[in-house]
């Protein structure tokens, strides 16, 4: 676990073994929950990069003709 300091400008530097690990790049944007008074950090994803991450997820949908136009 690391311990980080937040700044006067209420900024906090991710230690670099936590950013290597997940991968966070500058600039990237992060998502911030708070569950009580606990903060949690979630790196945002290019839904690009999602592509066949599910596999046996059904995309089909199957669409009824009654009714359109």
């Amino acid at each position: 676990m690391s311990v980080v300091t937040e700044s006067r400008k209420y900024q906090v530097v991710i230690p670099k073994q936590i950013r290597i690990s997940t991968g966070i790049q500058p600039w990237q944007k992060l998502k911030v929950f708070c569950f009580g008074d606990t903060i949690e950090m979630m790196p945002v994803k290019d839904i690009t990069r999602m592509r066949d991450s599910l596999p046996k997820l059904k995309t089909i949908v199957e669409r009824e003709e009654e009714g359109r136009v």
